[in-house]
């Protein structure tokens, strides 16, 4: 069994690739490899939720919205995450419903190694081969 999310080598960024058995899942594990490249999400408690409803026509463009969404969330709410239930459905176009959980960032809890500013397209990629695998490199 893969781990949830691995980072990979690279020269001046940070890159990962998250697993899944479905869709959903690699896409709630990409999004805690998003928040756990900065900061360590066991210390980030659940005392907030915040809603995500976002359309795409294909499974790529999604996940790079979803991610994108992250790092606007993280922000624009000065918040950290560390629980993710997604839905996803397609109907024609893709399309995800999320509740993120987390709290507003406390400088005493949390420390930060990076700061992302934004996700790239730069090698990102969503494949299914055994399991599901998202790949981007994050800009920090």
């Amino acid at each position: 069994m893969k781990p949830p999310f691995e980072y990979l080598e690279h020269t001046a960024d940070i890159k990962f690739r998250a697993y899944g058995q479905s869709p959903e899942e690699a896409l709630g594990n990409a999004a805690l490899a998003l928040i756990g490249s900065m900061t360590d999400t066991t210390k980030v408690r659940v005392q907030e939720t915040w809603k995500v409803d976002l359309r795409a026509p294909d499974i790529e463009q999604l996940a790079y919205s979803w991610l994108s969404e992250i790092v606007f969330l993280f922000e624009t709410e000065s918040a950290v995450f560390s629980s993710f239930d997604l839905r996803m459905t397609k109907n024609g176009e893709w399309r995800l419903q999320a509740t993120i959980g987390g709290e507003r960032i406390d400088l005493e809890r949390h420390a930060f190694d990076n700061e992302v500013k934004a996700v790239t397209l730069h090698e990102f990629a969503v494949k299914k081969n055994d399991v599901w695998c998202v790949q981007t490199v994050l800009d920090v």
